[in-house]
């Protein structure tokens, strides 16, 4: 049973004549006889009472037309939401990322994907650049920011390395600063109050890292929370805390920048190599690559000068595995 019967068959139903459904079918009346005779003898059932001038429906007719008209229906359903979906008119992306760049990088970006393609849902996750590795590996994610390298191997997954993001002291303008020099050392964190975010947290485990390298352990004055909840301890004069530049840069916190090149972080965007994304991640993920290339020339909202860009046109992306948190 091919749909082109089934169309031939509701028409010649609705016209109850051979000769104007295949006039309104463009198609020639020997033809649409034969292929309803063909669809007749894979049924096993005539459709039509076929008399000079009377063309009726069988009683096999009338229970076939109403499947006939709803899978017609259903086909043309389906032929116009697929033709939606690629033609971005509809559809869906699923996009993981750190907090501190759904705090930073990544709302600049989706505004700028939601005025281009209003019809297209965005899923957004949080986590840690493990966990979205994780979840980019089972088919739940499309795309993620992730942080680079990894402190495991992510083989089955493709990285474009984007900027190189410097990290900052954030403290609040109404304490102390935490040294008197222009840039601080990571050895003058050492019994500096921290306000430190959860377990998960990327931006954690480089600190803690960092400190420990350094010889020392950190002191928390306050630990385990969120992006939002810590901007407003270090607001409130509880400690200090290690913060990417873009999201320092819009806190209105003071900002003390670190010596040397030892705290800063490379972000990446990263894909499942064995699947191709849909149209509407790739098309994300250009818009992604042009906002960070026309970004320096924005003021208002570009990136911070510490801030430097990896890959600066979309058209000539490096790609390389990894990924990140």
């Amino acid at each position: 049973m091919q749909l082109q019967q089934l169309r031939y068959f509701a028409t010649v139903a609705d016209t109850r004549h051979f000769t104007r459904a295949a006039e309104l079918l463009h198609v020639a009346q020997p033809s649409l006889s034969q292929q309803i005779r063909t669809l007749e003898r894979e049924l096993g059932a005539e459709l039509f009472h076929r008399a000079r001038g009377n063309i009726a429906l069988t009683d096999a007719g009338e229970a076939l037309l109403p499947l006939a008209r709803q899978i017609l229906a259903d086909t043309e359903t389906a032929h116009r939401e697929v033709q939606e979906v690629a033609q971005l008119r509809r559809g869906r992306v699923r996009l993981g990322a750190p907090p501190s760049l759904c705090a930073s990088l990544v709302p600049d970006v989706l505004r700028r994907f939601h005025d281009a393609f209003p019809g297209i849902e965005l899923f957004v996750h949080e986590g840690g650049s493990q966990d979205l590795v994780r979840s980019l590996a089972a088919g739940e994610l499309d795309l993620a920011l992730i942080i680079t390298p990894l402190a495991g191997q992510a083989p089955a997954l493709a990285a474009t390395e984007l900027l190189r993001e410097e990290l900052v002291v954030a403290s609040s303008p109404a304490s102390p600063p935490p040294t008197r020099r222009r840039r601080i050392r990571v050895e003058d964190l050492r019994d500096q109050p921290l306000v430190m975010f959860r377990r998960g947290y990327d931006l954690r485990e480089f600190t803690t890292s960092a400190c420990r390298a350094a010889g020392f352990e950190p002191a928390f004055s306050v630990e385990g929370g969120e992006m939002d909840a810590v901007l407003g301890f270090v607001r409130a004069g509880l400690g200090i805390a290690v913060l990417p530049g873009m999201v320092a840069e819009r806190s209105g916190l003071r900002i003390t920048p670190f010596a040397g090149h030892r705290m800063r972080r490379t972000i990446a965007v990263a894909h499942r190599k064995d699947v191709a994304p849909p149209r509407a991640a790739r098309e994300l993920r250009r818009v992604l690559l042009e906002h960070l290339r026309t970004a320096k020339d924005r003021p208002d909202d570009g990136l911070p000068p510490s801030t430097t860009l990896l890959t600066p046109d979309p058209r000539e992306a490096r790609t390389s595995g990894g990924g990140g948190g």
